[in-house]
Order: structure tokens, then sequence, then C-alpha cells
């Protein structure tokens, strides 16, 4: 039997797994900072061997740039990193060897580091300048005391090469993984409860994964013999599809998420209301947490959580769905591209923000038709929500809900089938064949609700006159 991509990246996540049980109980910052990226280092060089040189020379860069320019390398990282994507991705149209699958799972994570990395470093001057302005502020004080990072170069690339999330994430910034180097109450941190929590679904989804797989492929929509099929089946098909693609990165991100907790990276005292990519929100939280006997601090994971699983199967918008996926990746988008944005409008924002989503995925064409029908999506949501659920009874509210939540995974299964045929023909020739269902009831949506909700603010406003005129009468 031939040894797939599934195969070697499943076998690599799991052998992540049980490594972390015994990272966790290495004591010692820089014991254990130099065997966590020594291992990265290892399985580095066994999936892109001499291609290696990709993520090497990007790092590089990425370090001159941060200490030449500090004050805005958020940018100028951004446009290096992204820039150098398109560079790694078209090697063999310079008749360059062509970089293998996994090494391009390395440069993706690697280039959400370095970006990120960039962007701490220009927030802790940026804190660092606040706190003087506002010098003895308890709170600002707290903010630069957990939140602001200063690497050596060294460290940049520790941080950098480090196996966890090396090939499939999640996206962890720089301070969480110092945080997890200098934690001193390891040993109460409990993390079998929460991985056994976890792991424990990763049959059911590999059962659905496999056994779907024996019925459906996206190979057969290539082939002719799959148009000749009538349209409710081209039209269906759909559905098995997405709910494959599902169960696939179900259980990879389980696992991932489960290769960061088994090893501690991520915990913090539940006390500083912790949010996903981000980490500890509430700093005098935090430090109460620190003050308090070791045993007796709560802690969660929620800063590596990368999926929500009950949002992306029940949530009843695109908006929710697409922010319970991949969710530290989305955390990555929000921070450094969509809130750094300076647009005011929202659906701008979420295009542009799309966009640098789609040219990280690959350079498919596939992609961009999946993404930036997101925004169209969006909209049409957001014009019925107005239209038809807004000032509802409870009740009414939740059959609306329903109604949503049964279009948005629609919109989601056909958003996935341009995800997975990849190329614009193929995607085309599929939408095509189901007439283009997706952006054609986004539209309908678009103009009925507009409508109804014209109509309601309409009703509205003669309400208002209404009452007005009768209290002039009185």
């Amino acid at each position: 039997m031939a040894v797939t991509d599934d195969m070697i990246y499943g076998g690599l996540l799991v052998f992540s797994v049980v490594l972390g049980y015994f990272l966790k109980r290495i004591h010692g910052y820089r014991k254990k900072q130099y065997i966590s990226s020594a291992i990265g280092v290892v399985i580095g060089l066994l999936v892109c061997r001499v291609h290696i040189f990709h993520s090497l020379l990007t790092a590089t860069v990425n370090a001159i740039i941060i200490r030449l320019w500090p004050r805005y390398c958020h940018v100028i990282s951004l446009v290096w990193c992204l820039g150098y994507i398109a560079f790694f991705r078209t090697t063999h149209y310079l008749g360059l060897p062509p970089v293998p699958p996994h090494c391009n799972a390395v440069q993706l994570i690697l280039t959400l580091k370095l970006v990120g990395l960039a962007h701490e470093i220009h927030d802790t001057h940026v804190n660092e300048e606040e706190a003087k302005k506002n010098e003895g502020d308890e709170k600002i004080s707290l903010k630069n005391k957990y939140q602001n990072v200063n690497p050596t170069v060294w460290e940049m690339f520790l941080y950098v090469y480090c196996y966890i999330g090396l090939l499939t994430g999640p996206y962890f910034k720089y301070r969480t993984y110092h945080d997890m180097l200098s934690e001193a109450n390891m040993d109460n941190i409990d993390t079998a409860g929460p991985v056994l929590h976890k792991i424990k679904w990763v049959p059911l989804y590999a059962a659905c994964f496999l056994i779907g797989g024996i019925f459906f492929s996206i190979q057969s929509v290539r082939e002719e013999e799959f148009y000749e099929q009538p349209f409710w089946y081209r039209y269906i098909f759909m559905t098995p599809m997405f709910f494959l693609f599902r169960m696939r990165f179900y259980i990879a991100w389980t696992l991932a998420e489960c290769m960061c907790i088994i090893a501690g990276l991520g915990a913090y005292p539940v006390l500083g209301k912790n949010k996903i990519g981000m980490g500890p929100t509430d700093y005098m939280g935090l430090e109460k947490a620190k003050s308090m006997a070791p045993e007796g601090i709560a802690y969660d994971f929620e800063t590596v959580r990368n999926i929500d699983i009950h949002g992306c199967e029940l949530s009843p918008t695109i908006r929710i769905g697409v922010r319970s996926w991949n969710t530290t990746v989305q955390f990555w988008l929000a921070n450094t591209i969509y809130r750094r944005l300076p647009f005011k409008s929202g659906p701008l924002n979420v295009a542009i923000t799309m966009s640098v989503s789609a040219y990280w995925h690959g350079i498919y064409s596939g992609y961009y038709l999946s993404f930036l029908t997101v925004p169209l999506c969006m909209v049409a949501e957001e014009i019925m929500q107005a239209a038809f659920r807004n000032g509802k009874s409870p009740r009414q509210q939740i059959i609306y809900d329903w109604f949503a939540w049964f279009f948005k995974m629609r919109w989601f299964d056909y958003m996935c089938m341009s995800f997975l045929l990849l190329t614009w023909q193929d995607t085309i020739r599929y939408w095509r064949s189901v007439y283009f269902s997706g952006h054609v009831i986004a539209l309908l949506f678009i103009c009925i609700g507009m409508y109804f909700k014209t109509k309601k603010t309409k009703g509205v406003q003669d309400h208002k006159r209404q009452i007005s005129k009768n209290v002039k009468e009185e």
C-alpha cells in the first residue's frame, strides 16, 4: 500500500503528541527551549530536506527586518513573508526543484509565526510608549508585563522551529511560547484530562472519513461521467464532500491541539480570561492567580483551541462558522490584517482579509473563488437577519436560525467544492453544472431582504408618526 500524505501527516502528529508528554516534564527554560527546537529542526529536515533553505532564508531576513526597523517591522515583515510565498510556490517555473507538500505546510506556519512576531515586537514598542505617558497606571503596567516581548535573534529562530505546530498549527504567539518555557507551575497543570476529553472523538472522525472516502471522491467531479448524472445528484454531491473535508481537518486539528496541551503550551490561569490566539486578556486576574497557591490555580487551554466543532456544525451564520474554523489562523488574520486596515467598510475589510487568507493558502484560483464568495454570503445573511430576525419573538428567532443554518451549510458545501477542485476550469465547470446556485441564492436573499427591510423600516416610521399624531391630538 502506498504511503499517502495524510498517513505521513497523521504519523508525525501522533509522534508529536507523544513527545509532548516528555517535554512537559523537562525543567529549565533553556533546556526545554533547545530540545523542542532541535526536534523541530529534525522534523523540518526530514520533510523538507534541502528545501528547508526557504524557511531559513525567510526567518533570517525577517530577523534583520525586526532589528533594523522595529517601529515598522510589522508592515515590512508582512510584505516580505507574503512576497516570498509567491516565489516559494513558483520555483518550478524558474527551473528549480519543486517544493514537496510537507515543506509547503512548514512555510505556511512559519509565515504566520514570523509576521505575528513582528507585530508583537511592534506592539511592544507601542505599549512601552503608552507606559511612559501613563506612569503609575497599574493596568498598563500589567499589560506590559504580560504582553511585551523582546527576543534575541537566536530566540526568534528557536521559536520558529519549535516542533509544536510546525506542520499543522495551531498558530501561537511568541509570548505564548515564552510563557510555556517559563511556567514554574507546570507540574500542577492537568494536561491528561483535557487531552483525553478531546482525543476521544478522533476515532469517530477517522471512521467517518475512511468510510465516506470509499463512496465519495473529489476526483470523480473531474470526470466526464459525473456531468452525465442528473442535477439533483450533482447538487447533493457537495454535501458529502464538505462532510469529508470537515472530518479530515477535525482529525488533524484535534491532534494538533492535543500536541499543544500535553506539552503545556497555551496553559494559562482561568482568571486571565484567555482568548483564542491572544492568551490572557484580564491581566489583573492573571496577576491575582500568580499570587495563589500553585495547587489551587485552575488552568485552561483556550489560547491554542484551533477548532470549535459545535460552532462549525451548528452555528446559524457564515460569520460564526468562519470564526469557528481554524480559529488561531482566524485570530492571526484578524490581528494582523483586519484590525489594522484603515478602511471603515466592513465588507471591504472582510474581502481584503479573505483575499490574504486565499493567498496564504495557495495560488490556485479555487481558493480565491471560495474565499471571495464569503463576503457576498455574509452580506446576504446580514440583510436577511435585519429583515426577518431582528425584533422578532424568541420562538420566531429560533425558527429563523434553523433556516439560516440550513442555507449556511449549503453555502459552505458550495464554497468547499471550489477549495477542493482548486483550478478555475474545474470549479467553474462544477458551479455551472449546479447553475451557480450559491451565488444565485445569495443575490436572491439580498434582493428579498432589501425589499422587506425597506418595507419594515417604512412600517416602523409610519407607526411612530401615527403615535406622534395621536399624542398631539390628545
